[in-house]
């Protein structure tokens, strides 16, 4: 078989399985391209979990009592939502967890595919109030309401399989470069920022999916631009470019974020349990 029939049958197959794989992120409706199973990224997800529960410090006080009081009343708001605009709820396979790690130093909370949340006591300090860390939490829990580490996992998987084919086809030359470099393509086509605003897409995404989730469960979303504010300060300015960075820039998230506020307030006011 020559290369141009070859990469034919490759293309007309890619072709076909891609558009199978085509989706819509909720709310929002962004196209998304996943073809790795959530439910496998859902189990892998939790036995990391589990692993980090076992070697990270715990805090069990009021302190991860309040974080999951929040966490239940968005868990219900978000169901009841979509259960109210008779739409699929992409949380009803999420086994929803939370933990508190006693680590200062980490200014930082996150939500794995399936509703595996932790926090960082660190970040406490950022939030303040319970306001300002059910802004944080939406945000979390609106990467794994959206799939954003589905789409992830999917594209690095296609990208890998691209530069295979690539590889194949320049007769090596690629694995070559690799070699001598000393770093995979896809590692270098991230640090270069190729895949980067993919990940800014989706970090603005869970900005705004974040404050409708914390304004549907009935807490204040006019505290949220003042966490970026704080966020920003304790950073002092030393923020990579946002053409360089995985995440908006603060200024840019905080425009966004007041842009946005009003609106939600009215198009998304708290929800009423049925």
């Amino acid at each position: 078989m020559n290369r141009r029939k070859f990469l034919s049958y490759v293309g007309c197959g890619c072709c076909g399985y891609i558009l199978n794989s085509c989706s819509t992120a909720p709310i929002t409706e962004r196209k998304q391209f996943k073809i790795i199973p959530e439910q496998k990224l859902n189990a892998q997800a939790a036995q990391i979990y589990e692993k980090i529960k076992k070697k990270e410090k715990l805090i069990t006080d009021s302190k991860l009592d309040k974080i999951i009081s929040i966490g239940k009343t968005m868990e219900n708001s978000i169901s009841e939502y979509f259960y109210q605009a008779n739409l699929d709820d992409p949380t009803a396979n999420f086994d929803w967890e939370y933990i508190l790690i006693d680590n200062k130093k980490v200014k930082n909370a996150w939500c794995m595919p399936g509703g595996k949340i932790a926090v960082y006591s660190g970040i406490l300090d950022i939030t303040k109030n319970e306001n300002g860390l059910a802004a944080v939490m939406g945000h979390e829990v609106a990467h794994a309401v959206a799939k954003h580490s589905v789409e992830r996992a999917s594209r690095s998987t296609v990208l890998k399989v691209s530069t295979h084919l690539i590889d194949i086809l320049s007769g090596g030359k690629l694995s070559t470069v690799n070699r001598t470099t000393g770093m995979n393509t896809v590692g270098l086509l991230s640090q270069l920022g190729i895949m980067n605003p993919f990940n800014r897409k989706q970090e603005s995404e869970a900005d705004y999916l974040g404050m409708i989730f914390a304004s549907l469960s009935g807490y204040d979303i006019r505290e949220t631009p003042k966490i970026w504010e704080r966020m920003k300060k304790l950073k002092k300015g030393k923020t990579p470019p946002e053409f360089i960075s995985t995440h908006p820039s603060a200024d840019n998230r905080i425009k966004k974020i007041n842009q946005w506020t009003n609106k939600i307030m009215l198009e998304y006011p708290p929800i009423k349990i049925s």
